[in-house]
């Protein structure tokens, strides 16, 4: 079975319902991946917070919320940095405490 951990989790450093927290989960290395269904801008704060609170390193946290959120559902395609898989890049400012994207690109396979 594959646990998929709530970024909104993380960013408040707790469950809004009272369930458990996901940082917990990550550092116990029971998450898969992370998404959001309610606050898709809280994958990059997710990712921030992670690091900063030493929970995860840089590529972990990061693998969480492509390769991990991929292989979740299935996207054998896409999720990681590989020649002939799609590639969605972002270019982010984590230097602020809610990090932003700069840049956005999308390369799917076929695309010469």
């Amino acid at each position: 079975m594959l646990i998929i951990a709530g970024t909104p989790n993380i960013v408040r450093g707790e469950s809004h319902t009272g369930n458990v927290s996901a940082a917990e989960l990550v550092s116990a290395g029971l998450t898969d991946a992370l998404a959001s269904d309610y606050i898709p801008t809280s994958m990059l704060p997710a990712i921030l917070r992670l690091v900063r609170d030493g929970v995860a390193a840089l590529p972990q946290a990061v693998r969480l919320v492509t390769s991990g959120a991929a292989a979740c559902v299935g996207l054998d395609d896409r999720g990681s940095l590989v020649e002939g898989l799609r590639a969605d890049l972002v270019l982010a400012d984590f230097s602020k405490s809610w990090p932003s994207a700069l840049a956005f690109t999308s390369r799917a396979m076929d695309d010469e």
